[in-house]
């Protein structure tokens, strides 16, 4: 019994002894040597972002992760998966080129706490590891820096960045890189949300409903039918014999990568006014196998939003913008689309029953 003890005792004094030292390799020193970048990125579990501006963002890995969003925004929206990795890359490769000089110090902490963002990174960390080895337990979160990102030095490859616990801001640099990384530390929220509409494989389609409100007889919806798809007119429920096979194909293998522009942030007052209030010129709704659902409804952008107001025939094309035109994502998000992108897609019946390709539904 008392042999037994003994062992226990041992057991316990060699795990805690090595926990000593993992905790002691962890820990980190404020000096001009020490690495300023975030070494293991796959650990990264959370970015918190906030500027001076009461912009305030959350990236955090998504824990019932899809191929759509890995990460999230603010825990509800599908992150930019290239923004992440931007971000997550700079983080990795960032290095420190220069110490700021001791003269310069008060000037650049003075600006650095007038407009900067600050960046923390928290980590999944484990209290016991043992990677020769492949122990790892006691796992937790642990805020491992928190960042300070100011301006840009005066020959632009450099940020100046402060990092809490250190005496004094550095020049941060990334080796072979021409620029700046201010511009990867942002904290307005939209700037990092997703742009993806759909991400489907034409397997994975039950249905394409395009609906046209100012010519209902042109609307219509490609249906799955095992393992092919019918195509059926909306306003008379007719299903269409001989539609062109290629050019429905052409529309279901548009939705394996479709996205928008960008977000439409400063629609003019007389578009809400007017465009908005209309009813859309198409309404898209792609659903899936699976039974996930996204809709979009389109509306004309024009060049000059003040002639709403003044021009005798507003449907005239020379108003239109050409290239891009209004979008709303199920009922929440004012987007901008291109033309050149959805040509295939905002098409009516008649085109896919062998028309001509159709401006119609600009």
């Amino acid at each position: 019994m008392k042999r037994k003890g003994l062992v226990l005792t041992a057991a316990v004094l060699v795990l805690g002894a090595v926990a000593l030292i993992v905790v002691l390799r962890n820990s980190r020193t404020s000096t001009f040597d020490q690495d300023y970048n975030i070494a293991d990125t796959s650990a990264v579990t959370r970015v918190y972002m906030a500027d001076k501006q009461d912009n305030e963002v959350l990236l955090s890995r998504n824990k019932k992760a899809t191929r759509d969003s890995l990460w999230l925004v603010d825990d509800k929206y599908a992150a930019s998966q290239p923004m992440i990795d931007l971000l997550l890359g700079t983080l990795h490769d960032m290095r420190i080129r220069e110490q700021v000089n001791r003269k310069a110090v008060p000037a650049v902490v003075k600006a650095i706490a007038s407009r900067s963002v600050k960046v923390e990174v928290y980590e999944r960390r484990y209290r016991l590891n043992l990677p020769g080895i492949g122990l790892r337990l006691l796992p937790h979160e642990k805020l491992a820096a928190t960042y300070f990102v100011g301006h840009e030095t005066q020959d632009m490859m450099g940020s100046f960045f402060y990092r809490e616990g250190d005496d004094v801001p550095y020049i941060i640099h990334i080796p072979g890189f021409r620029g700046f990384l201010g511009p990867r530390f942002v904290a307005d929220p939209t700037a990092w949300r997703s742009h993806r509409i759909v991400s489907l494989n034409v397997n994975e389609i039950e249905q394409v409903k395009l609906e046209i409100p100012a010519s209902p007889e042109e609307s219509f919806a490609i249906n799955r039918n095992g393992d092919g798809f019918e195509m059926q007119l909306l306003a008379s429920g007719r299903k269409v014999d001989g539609f062109d096979t290629a050019r429905v194909a052409q529309l279901l293998s548009s939705f394996v990568n479709l996205n928008f522009d960008e977000y439409a942030q400063a629609v003019p007052q007389v578009e809400l006014d007017t465009t908005f209030a209309r009813a859309p010129r198409t309404v898209l709704t792609v659903t899936a196998t699976d039974g996930r659902q996204r809709q979009l409804k389109t509306y004309v952008k024009y060049v000059n939003p003040e002639d709403l107001t003044t021009m005798p025939d507003p449907e005239m094309y020379e108003v239109f913008d050409l290239n891009r035109l209004y979008a709303v994502v199920d009922d929440r998000d004012t987007v901008l689309i291109q033309y050149y992108i959805f040509d295939n897609i905002l098409q009516p019946a008649s085109y896919f029953m062998g028309a001509d390709r159709s401006t119609f539904a600009r």
